[in-house]
């Protein structure tokens, strides 16, 4: 029946992967609209219980995650290229440095920019623990730790784990776009099954239910922004009208394709935002002030960094890490398929440990620039300037107005706001287009010319997933939000266990397991006076003992077992019966004393 649904639509997917995305989606919308209040208590209690149960499990898992592709790329599978052997990279380092900062950073360094610095700066994560008292420098020092460790190596060890999976498994295995293909070592050609497909239908939903969150911060944004320049309402109606707004900008980027559409916005939308970060850095007199704060933070964070990756909040159990720690990584692993095919995609040809360090290093690197730059830019007006800040966004608790409210106390406050909102909504469509994209890949199985419906219906579905959240949900936006993707994110997480270890077993599969490491032997050396002894007593065989330290084999020579050796013939190759001749090395010698000794 499905197929003859999808055959009459016109469509090109997989019908039962497309369908049944599509109908829970619907089904979530249409229940949370004609059920508001049954379905809001119990996704928040559904959630409470996981934060409160689960919640040392996400802090553990990426943590995880983030040791083991530091193991993965420090290891010998280093040196596996994500593609055929002897391809080098589709694009030079810089072209590949600038895609990876386009991806999906922009939309977190707006929002959280200034309202995460200044959230724990007037409210100390770490205050009864500490003794930290909230607007001080200590309670700015752990801020910035906080920040760090939220948007940097963790953050993008999520977004790292499955890029990599996917790399492999699409460039090396030649699989479709699928995030079951992930689990092929284990599945095998069950990743065309029943569960494959279960496994691509929770992908979907999950990257929808991700994307669908960011833009409704988005929308909780631009409309902080437009209340504060032009006093238009905070209210459920203008956040219909700002997704609308965005879903439809992004529906025109959609159809424009990837050239004309989200390339050409993602390069304009990156130059507008270095803009704006020299114009904090630049603008408000204290640059040194920035400068300096923003080195000094990053080396406080790499000290404090093995405290914070298992920090649970066990001896004030506040409930705080549930809110921010936890929403974030459950948010951010739900964008982790989105993101993660994207990098996979425009890193063929490299190694794995290139693709580790880049993706790790790049992203995290221009995230500390940020965040110093926007944090001390906060700490400073806060310290030594008029203040505001800590009671606009912790007292009032606008996080979303945080932005406008800082950039207020600059020159061209007016005009550098409606710049910020404009990149705010670029940044939105950027994301709610590339999502449409890759989750038309994810469930077709492949990234040939699709109808352009079936990419508009994924733009679609995620305006509203976003409007049933903010607007239908029963609760305030921003609760309804971390409600929702803690629960979402739960499945991805533990998938992120099997992928670890079928990533590692398809290496081990595809490179071979090496042998041993072959050393020279030595002979057992005993002291000389025990060596007398045994040599006076008949009952003792001193032959196979030394007192001098001395080698009974050769030095082996290693040589490049996957370099093809002309074969030579047997009767012409004097040694060619000897482990240099098969192997086309050299062969060793031992020095001339050594030799005149063994003669």
């Amino acid at each position: 029946m499905l197929t003859r649904l999808h055959d009459a639509l016109r469509l090109r997917t997989s019908p039962t992967i497309f369908f049944g995305s599509a109908a829970i989606i619907l089904a979530f919308v249409i229940a949370t609209i004609a059920f508001t209040e049954p379905m809001g208590a119990a996704t928040a209690s559904a959630s409470q219980w996981l934060m409160t149960n689960l919640g040392w499990f996400y802090i553990l898992g990426v943590t995880v995650f983030l040791a083991f592709l530091i193991f993965i790329a420090a290891g010998r599978f280093g040196r596996v290229k994500l593609g055929p052997d002897d391809e080098p990279p589709e694009h030079s380092g810089t072209a590949w440095f600038a895609m990876l900062f386009a991806a999906g950073i922009g939309s977190i360094l707006m929002f959280w920019g200034v309202a995460e610095p200044i959230s724990h700066f007037g409210d100390p994560p770490r205050a009864t623990e500490l003794g930290l008292e909230a607007g001080t420098w200590a309670a700015a020092r752990d801020a910035m730790n906080f920040t760090y460790y939220h948007f940097t190596l963790h953050t993008w060890a999520i977004f790292t784990l499955p890029a990599l999976c996917f790399a492999y498994f699409i460039h090396k295995r030649n699989l479709p776009p699928r995030v079951s293909s992930i689990f092929q070592p284990l599945l095998g050609e069950g990743i065309h099954g029943p569960i494959g497909k279960i496994i691509d239908i929770i992908a979907i939903i999950g990257t929808v239910f991700g994307v669908a969150v960011s833009v409704g911060l988005g929308t909780l944004q631009i409309n902080g922004g437009l209340n504060q320049l032009f006093g238009v309402p905070e209210n459920a109606v203008w956040n219909l009208v700002i997704i609308g707004v965005v879903s439809g900008l992004a529906l025109i980027s959609v159809s424009l394709g990837l050239e004309k559409g989200i390339k050409v916005l993602s390069n304009l939308n990156i130059v507008m935002a270095v803009l704006l970060l020299l114009f904090v850095l630049v603008a408000g007199g204290s640059t040194l002030f920035i400068l300096k704060g923003t080195l000094e933070s990053f080396g406080n964070y790499l000290v404090a960094l093995p405290e914070l990756a298992l920090w649970n909040d066990t001896q004030a159990d506040s409930g705080w890490q549930n809110t921010w720690t936890v929403f974030y990584w459950a948010w951010t692993i739900t964008w982790s398929p989105f993101v993660g095919i994207f990098i996979a995609r425009i890193s063929k040809g490299r190694t794995i440990r290139q693709f580790v360090s880049g993706v790790l290093a790049v992203p995290a690197g221009f995230s500390v620039i940020w965040f110093g730059v926007f944090g001390y830019a906060s700490f400073d007006i806060e310290l030594r300037g008029e203040g505001g800040l800590v009671d606009r966004v912790v007292g009032d608790g606008d996080i979303p107005g945080a932005l406008f409210a800082f950039l207020d106390n600059f020159p061209a406050a007016f005009f550098v706001s409606v710049i910020a909102i404009i990149v705010v909504v670029i940044f939105f469509v950027t994301s709610v287009d590339s999502a449409a994209l890759v989750t038309d890949s994810m469930a077709n199985g492949h990234e040939d010319y699709n109808p352009l419906g079936q990419r508009i219906f994924w733009g679609v579905a995620i305006g509203l997933i976003t409007a049933t959240l903010l607007v239908f949900s029963g609760e305030d936006g921003l609760t309804a939000l971390q409600s929702t993707i803690i629960l979402v994110g739960l499945p991805f997480f533990v998938m992120g266990w099997f992928q670890m270890y079928a990533l590692l077993r398809a290496l081990k599969e595809d490179a071979g397991e090496l042998p041993q490491i072959r050393t020279r032997e030595w002979a057992q050396v005993l002291p000389p006076e025990e060596y007398e002894r045994r040599e006076e007593d008949e009952e003792y065989d001193t032959d196979d003992y030394v007192v001098e330290p001395t080698f009974t084999t050769e030095v082996p020579v290693m040589s490049d077992i996957y370099e093809d050796v002309e074969e030579v013939e047997p009767d012409t190759a004097p040694d060619a019966g000897t482990l240099p001749a098969r192997t086309g090395s050299a062969r060793a010698t031992l020095p001339k004393d050594l030799r005149d000794e063994s003669r």
